[in-house]
C-alpha cells in the first residue's frame, strides 16, 4: 500500500493491536503474524519505503506487547511509525537469521494467522525455525478484522467519496465523442488527484461494446455518439479508499439502453433497502439480483453486488450468495448491480454504503439517473 497515511495516533494504533490479539484469541489462534501490506499500515501506521526480501513482521500475541522484527537498515524509519510507541522494535542484521529471532517470541506448537501478502519464503523460513507450529490465512480465520470502521475511518472514507463524487461531477462535463477512452481516463486520474487523492487505483472506461467487460482494460478505442460508457474509479484519499460506478450515454439513449440503465438503478436500490444490521451480506445480492432475474437479465449480471473498503478498495466482507456474515454498524462496502450484454453495452451503477443502527447510508451522492455527455 502506499500513499499518504491516514491520522492516527499512538493510542488509535494501540487498541487496534489490542483487539486484534484479542480477536485472535476468540478464534483459537496463538496470535498474527503481519507482513507488511493494508493491515500492517491498519495496525501501526507503518509502510516500509521498499517491501524486500528482508523479513519484517508484526508478532501480536495475546497478553504480550506487540514487537515489530525489522531489518536494521529500515529501524529508524519504522521508528517514525505513529504506532511504534505503542509497540516493541526488534531489529536483526545481514548475516543473522531473522526466523530464529521472530521464533523466539512464538509459541512452537501454536496455530497462527498471517497475512496473505506473506511471502512465501518468509512462511516457509519460520516452519523450518518451529515445525509444530501451523498457519491460517488472515483471510479466512479473521476476515471481518478490518471490517467494522470506527467514528474516524467513516469520516475519512466519506470525504474520499465525495472527493469521488466531485470528480464525476466535473468528468461529465468533458467531451466524451471522438476522444479515447485512455483520455477521460486520464481525465479521471487528474480530477482525483486534483480533489485530494494521492493514489489513484483504477479509471475504468469502457465505451459501447466495451462495457459489457466488467474490468475493462482502458484501451485507444475512440467514443463515438450514441456510446453507453461505463466509468468506475477510485483509489486513496488521506489512507482510505473511494470507489464509484456511474454509467452515463453520449448523446440521447435509444429505449432499450434507458430501460436497461433503469433497471440497474432500480437494481441497486434494492440492494441499499436490504443493508440493515443482522442481514446477511448474501441478502444485499440477493435482493439487487432478484430485480434483474426478474427482468430477464438475470445471465447478464455476471458478478457479486458488492465488496468491503478501507484501507485498501477491495476488502471483506463481500455481499455475495453464501456469504452469511451479518452485517454490523460501521461495516463499509459497494452496491454495484450491473448488467453486461455481450457485444453491445454494459450497465453498472455502484455506491459506497454503511451499514448504519437502523439501515444504510451512502458514501456517494451523485445521480444515479443516466446522464447524457457530450
Amino acid at each position: 500500500m502506499t500513499g499518504t497515511a491516514a491520522p492516527f495516533g499512538a493510542d488509535d494504533y494501540r487498541a487496534r493491536m489490542e483487539r486484534a490479539a484479542r480477536t485472535a484469541a476468540d478464534a483459537g489462534l496463538a496470535g498474527l503474524l503481519v507482513a507488511p501490506g493494508p493491515d500492517l499500515v491498519w495496525l501501526t501506521g507503518y509502510a516500509p519505503t521498499a517491501v524486500t526480501e528482508r523479513l519484517t513482521v508484526l508478532v501480536l500475541t495475546p497478553g504480550r506487547d506487540p514487537v515489530l522484527v525489522v531489518p536494521t537498515l529500515e529501524a529508524p524509519d519504522a521508528a517514525k511509525a505513529a504506532g511504534t510507541p505503542a509497540l516493541t522494535l526488534r531489529d536483526w542484521t545481514d548475516g543473522k537469521d531473522p526466523y530464529a529471532a521472530t521464533a523466539a517470541l512464538l509459541d512452537s506448537t501454536g496455530r497462527f494467522g498471517i497475512s496473505d501478502n506473506a511471502w512465501a519464503m518468509h512462511l516457509l523460513g519460520l516452519q523450518k525455525a518451529l515445525p509444530r507450529t501451523s498457519y491460517a490465512s488472515l483471510t479466512d480465520a479473521l476476515p471481518m478484522l478490518r471490517a467494522v470502521k470506527d467514528e474516524a475511518e467513516l469520516r475519512l472514507l466519506a470525504a474520499a467519496g465525495a472527493a469521488a463524487d466531485a470528480t464525476f461531477e466535473e468528468i461529465r462535463k468533458v467531451p466524451f465523442a471522438g476522444r479515447k477512452e485512455s483520455d477521460v481516463a486520464a481525465d479521471l486520474s487528474d480530477l482525483l488527484r486534483r480533489y485530494g487523492h494521492s493514489q489513484v487505483d483504477f479509471t475504468i472506461v469502457a465505451s459501447g461494446p466495451n462495457g459489457a467487460n466488467p474490468h475493462h482494460e482502458v484501451g485507444e478505442r475512440v467514443i463515438e455518439h450514441g456510446d453507453m460508457v461505463v466509468l468506475d474509479f477510485g483509489g486513496l484519499k488521506d489512507g482510505y479508499g473511494s470507489d464509484t460506478s456511474r454509467t452515463v450515454h453520449v448523446g440521447e439513449p435509444t429505449d432499450e439502453e434507458r430501460r436497461v440503465h433503469d433497471l440497474v438503478r432500480e437494481a441497486q436500490e434494492a440492494g441499499f433497502r436490504a443493508v440493515r444490521p443482522g442481514v446477511a451480506c448474501q441478502e444485499v445480492d440477493r435482493a439487487a439480483r432478484a430485480v434483474i432475474a426478474g427482468a430477464g437479465y438475470g445471465e447478464y449480471f455476471i458478478h457479486r453486488t458488492g465488496h468491503g473498503i478501507g484501507v485498501t478498495t477491495h476488502e471483506p466482507p463481500y455481499m455475495i450468495e453464501g456469504e452469511e456474515q451479518p452485517l454490523v454498524p460501521g461495516m463499509c462496502f459497494s452496491v454495484e448491480p450491473g448488467v453486461y450484454l455481450p457485444g453491445r453495452f454494459g450497465v453498472r451503477i455502484e455506491d459506497i454504503v454503511t451499514v448504519t443502527e437502523d439501515g444504510g447510508r451512502r458514501l456517494n451522492d451523485t445521480t444515479r439517473e443516466l446522464v447524457i455527455v457530450n
